[in-house]
């Protein structure tokens, strides 16, 4: 389980194509910490590390993770959010995120206003999933890349999200620009919540 708070954001050294999986190889100042078999949030995604060379590591995304993430479109030199998995006895500053991606969106704008920033995203709306919590309230949580953010200006197929100047530098929020394809996690709250009203109206 994760929170959404970002540790760093490591830099892709290699993607490589295996059959229907992808091993991706990265770089952060973290490596020598970490243990093969160890879950880490990846944009949101939870992979397990599977090899550790020098001040690298790498993971692999299978078939269905690649469809419903932007894991298959990064490249050598591409920024991914890192979280390292919650200590039990830690303060969640976030929310509660699997890293479980529900789907992907794709950034409709950035707008910088006095210092901070707002994004725009849009998402292909399945209205079932919807009923089930596949969605977004006012002021509710959202996971965008691994992200823990609250939603401002919800809409059936969209929402925006305000960026501050840290978040905005320590994340790869700064490389996201309109056409950016992002990971969203809903909120599993939401879904559970959505999910009991259903059987009560059975």
């Amino acid at each position: 389980m994760f929170s959404g708070i970002i540790e760093e954001a490591a830099t892709v050294v290699a993607v490589e194509k295996d059959k229907g999986n992808v091993h991706i190889t990265l770089k952060c100042s973290f490596t020598d910490e970490l243990k093969i078999d160890q879950s880490i949030s990846h944009n949101g995604v939870c992979l397990t590390v599977v090899k550790k060379e020098g001040d690298t590591y790498t993971v692999t995304a299978i078939k269905e993770t690649l469809e419903k993430s932007n894991l298959g479109l990064l490249k050598p030199g591409d920024k991914v959010n890192l979280e390292r998995s919650m200590l039990m006895n830690g303060r969640l500053d976030g929310h509660i995120v699997q890293g479980h991606v529900d789907q992907t969106a794709r950034c409709t704008e950035v707008k910088e206003t006095d210092g901070s920033w707002y994004f725009t995203f849009q998402y292909d709306v399945d209205r079932e999933k919807a009923a089930q919590g596949y969605m977004t309230v006012e002021k509710g949580s959202v996971c965008v890349n691994g992200v823990s953010l609250t939603v401002v200006n919800s809409r059936d197929d969209r929402f925006s999200v305000a960026i501050i100047p840290y978040t905005y530098e320590n994340t790869n929020f700064h490389q996201i620009k309109a056409g950016t394809v992002v990971n969203l996690e809903f909120d599993i709250l939401g879904k559970y919540i959505s999910r009991l009203l259903h059987f009560r109206e059975d």
